[in-house]
């Protein structure tokens, strides 16, 4: 389920969250639907069971996944629609990059150009 890179400076719980919500926003996980285990997961990764209870724990604070206690980790009912939110919080520091970007003599065409090919490739998270 999970692809980490222990080389990336990236923190493997932020990989683990990254990746979750990814799957969440993609329809892999769909809401009440459990997550693995933090032991299992663990013992699946090769990583510390702590690693992993942090990375729920954030997800929970956000909103992502909520718990049951003796049951386990569930997504969320709102899951995706948070994380649609804050994607659309992005539009306004894309608009102070594309301002930089037009102060730096980069043409429209040229921006359209890159948007029509992440748009036309589909997502990549």
């Amino acid at each position: 389920m999970f692809q980490l890179d222990l080389l990336s400076r990236t923190p493997v719980y932020e990989q683990i969250i990254n990746q979750l919500e990814s799957f969440v926003l993609n329809d892999i996980l769909t809401p009440h639907t459990q997550l693995p285990s933090v032991r299992g997961l663990s013992v699946e990764l090769s990583i510390n069971p702590n690693t992993i209870q942090k990375s729920y724990s954030e997800l929970d604070h956000r909103g992502i996944i909520y718990s049951v206690p003796g049951r386990g980790c569930f997504i969320s009912e709102d899951a995706k629609s948070i994380l649609s939110n804050l994607s659309r919080s992005k539009l306004s520091s894309l608009e102070d990059l594309f301002s930089e970007l037009k102060v730096a003599g980069v043409t429209k065409d040229e921006i359209k150009t890159i948007v029509d090919s992440v748009y036309e490739k589909g997502a990549k998270l």
